[in-house]
């Protein structure tokens, strides 16, 4: 068999996410699926690194697929980017090792959030960033950030549909910076829950805005109650950005 790994971006704003639900869903996964399908005449199904959510976007989801067919990388990358939609395209295909899998050889994340933190909305920048009209205090945030470092159970940052075993994931580092009226975050880890990093984000803005006092977090954490979590910030400001492997 023949292992491909796809570099793929996309804009999730009328997709479903990534995840193929059903036959009729209308998800990125799906999409790719369908146009590899007839490519090879026969069903294909490919493993994504992260399954984001509904409305969010990808600067470089990882996915692999194998099939029979001894086809060029150049070949694969032609007939996908020709039949995709434009929302979708495959940046790079490469031939790898059989044992190469997207979602199990993944060793780090890295998910972007942008903010548009400005009392006038931002008309081009209103399906890829979330709008928050206050000022929001960003030295409050990053000392808030800290909290989450390290290894936690994170039951209250995550959605009761997380059906994960376990609940403990690790953030590495959480980066913040502040220029031309947006606010970019980006947070690093092995893994994350669904609806975790826009909740982290969600609770972060509310630090921001003074409604949450950033040393209340350890607690938060610690008591795995998702209702501790109010916030839950908006889909389209969110960007799966770099898979390490």
């Amino acid at each position: 068999m023949n292992n491909y790994k796809l570099v793929i971006q996309y804009d999730g704003g009328r997709y479903k996410g990534w995840q193929r639900l059903g036959s009729g869903e209308n998800t990125i996964q799906g999409k790719i699926e369908n146009v590899l399908s007839e490519m090879v005449g026969r069903k294909i199904e490919i493993i994504g690194c992260s399954r984001t959510d509904a409305g969010v976007h990808a600067l470089s989801q990882i996915a692999n697929f194998k099939i029979s067919e001894n086809l060029t990388e150049s070949e694969v990358k032609t007939y996908l980017n020709k039949y995709l939609p434009q929302d979708i395209s495959i940046l790079e295909v490469m031939s790898v090792s059989d044992r190469f899998h997207a979602r199990y050889n993944a060793k780090d994340k890295t998910y972007l959030y942008k903010i548009w933190n400005e009392e006038q909305s931002n008309p081009f920048m209103r399906k890829y960033s979330m709008h928050v009209e206050k000022k929001l205090d960003i030295e409050k945030m990053k000392s808030a950030s800290q909290y989450f470092i390290g290894k936690h159970d994170f039951t209250a940052f995550s959605n009761a549909k997380s059906k994960k075993k376990s609940m403990v994931r690790e953030i590495y580092a959480i980066d913040m910076e502040e220029n031309d009226g947006f606010i970019q975050i980006r947070v690093r880890g092995d893994g994350f829950l669904y609806n975790m990093v826009r909740k982290i984000v969600g609770t972060l803005i509310d630090v921001g805005l003074g409604e949450l006092d950033g040393k209340n977090i350890p607690a938060i954490i610690n008591s795995k109650d998702r209702s501790q979590v109010s916030c839950l910030a908006d889909a389209e400001g969110l960007f799966l950005e770099k898979v390490d492997f």
